[in-house]
């Protein structure tokens, strides 16, 4: 759903675990927690802070940790 970025938790680059928050949005006057689906190294993070941001909008990718 579209909302508002509040919070960005992780950093370009950092290494993440699955669960781990990443950032929090705003939409419907409640927080939405995103967190990594996956452990891995946070390899896309388009978004900041204040930004509004589109129902289908990318708003982190990460590169699987390798087995």
């Amino acid at each position: 759903m579209p909302g508002t970025v509040l919070v960005v938790k992780a950093a370009l680059g950092d290494r993440v675990q699955a669960g781990q928050p990443l950032l929090i949005v705003e939409a419907m006057k409640m927080e939405h927690t995103v967190t990594a689906p996956i452990a891995g190294t946070l390899a896309e993070l388009p978004v900041r802070p204040g930004q509004q941001v589109t129902m289908d909008a990318t708003l982190a990718a990460i590169t699987p940790e390798e087995a």
